[in-house]
């Protein structure tokens, strides 16, 4: 299979789009579950969010 050095960065520039992109969402849904999570009305989830920071050593307050 021949691959022009064109089409092999184009493979190249995708990848690494790709791999910012998730990057990004997982960074994202990383902030929610901190704080959208600990600030919630519900205490269960409030509960579940400080119990889980305080394990990984999180300061929240």
């Amino acid at each position: 299979m021949n691959l022009s050095i064109n089409s092999a960065s184009s493979v190249v520039s995708q990848s690494r789009t790709n791999a910012v992109m998730a990057a990004a969402v997982a960074m994202m849904f990383g902030i929610f579950m901190v704080y959208g999570v600990g600030f919630a009305q519900s205490a269960s989830l409030h509960n579940a969010a400080h119990d889980t920071r305080h394990s990984y050593a999180f300061p929240c307050h």
